[in-house]
């Protein structure tokens, strides 16, 4: 019989929280325990995240029994993630993930007895395996280290400059101006221009592969679309195309959902899926690369369950293998 895994949710009701029911209820090996949300316990799921009628008969819970499970995602807002950990007594044997900033950084990741490791599998893949506790990834710096590790590991990483567009689901349920249907349709925004907080845990892996003080300059835009990020990064490169290529697809050669492509690359190639794609261009000594990830997926939940997989021993694309929505 296959290993089950009783898993927990914590702010279930917010999109990260629906991506994740959505891939649990499916996944082999997974069985849902509980999906708490203070504002709508008691409520069918269904009633919330409404893609879900007939695919599951589960209630929001009132309370969390951390005693009934081996994993526990939290799927809160930035700093509520730590105060819920010190108020829940979660026994120590299981397993966290979570999808906040709240433990990314080296400086923040104990909390007691706890350590966690910061959990993007294309960077330490071993490491995560053998951990108890992880800290997921931020959706931008998810897309923005894929198209630079290679080069940090090369360690021909140079000032790199980058642009990147988001959907408006990277914002949240919460109501605000900037996610107003008539402001954001047919419209598009900078925001936090070189100040994005995503930039302290892309310095923190890049440094951690080409040691020293990573000169990134990152302008984040909002996009007029529901989910998906693209983002360019450009940067000095000494070599041909030629060897660009090759620094790339050796570093991904073995990677499940990392990939490379010798074709131009778009968001519908990706949304809906836990796949990175990546394009290289090499302009005038300048190495281009774009990258594509569907923010709720390979940004958050989708990379949660690739992390749990890895936790547990499982399969790494178990309950991953899902059709991106191309037309």
């Amino acid at each position: 019989m296959s290993k089950v895994i009783r898993a927990g949710i914590v702010g279930a009701a917010g999109y990260t929280g629906g991506e994740l029911i959505r891939l649990l209820l499916w996944h082999p090996n997974v069985e849902i325990r509980f999906a708490h949300s203070k504002s709508n316990a008691g409520k069918a799921i269904h009633t919330v995240h409404r893609d879900l009628v007939g695919e599951t008969d589960l209630h929001f819970a009132a309370d969390m029994d951390p005693g009934n499970i081996d994993v526990l995602f939290l799927c809160l807002g930035h700093g509520e993630a730590r105060k819920t950990l010190t108020d829940l007594n979660v026994p120590a044997q299981v397993r966290i993930i979570d999808l906040s900033q709240d433990f990314r950084l080296a400086a923040d990741a104990v909390l007691g007895d706890r350590n966690f490791v910061y959990g993007l599998p294309e960077l330490q893949r071993e490491t995560i395996q053998s951990a108890q506790n992880i800290a997921n990834p931020g959706c931008f710096a998810t897309a923005i280290q894929l198209a630079l590790l290679p080069l940090a590991k090369a360690g021909l990483l140079k000032t790199a400059h980058v642009t990147g567009i988001t959907g408006a689901t990277g914002a949240g349920q919460s109501l605000q101006a900037a996610l107003h249907f008539p402001w954001r349709a047919n419209n598009i925004s900078a925001y936090k221009t070189l100040q994005h907080q995503h930039l302290h845990e892309i310095r923190q892996s890049l440094s951690q592969l080409q040691p020293g003080k990573h000169a990134l300059h990152f302008i984040p835009w909002r996009g007029d679309f529901t989910r998906g990020i693209f983002v360019s990064c450009s940067t000095a490169f000494e070599g041909s195309a030629a060897d660009a290529q090759a620094i790339y697809g050796k570093y991904y050669e073995n990677e499940p959902f990392t990939h490379l492509s010798d074709q131009p690359i778009d968001l519908k190639q990706v949304v809906n899926t836990n796949k990175c794609l990546l394009q290289l261009e090499y302009v005038e000594g300048q190495l281009v690369i774009h990258a594509v990830i569907d923010n709720l997926l390979k940004g958050a939940s989708g990379q949660a369950v690739q992390n749990m997989n890895l936790l547990f021993g499982l399969d790494e694309k178990a309950g991953l293998l899902l059709k991106p929505v191309n037309f």
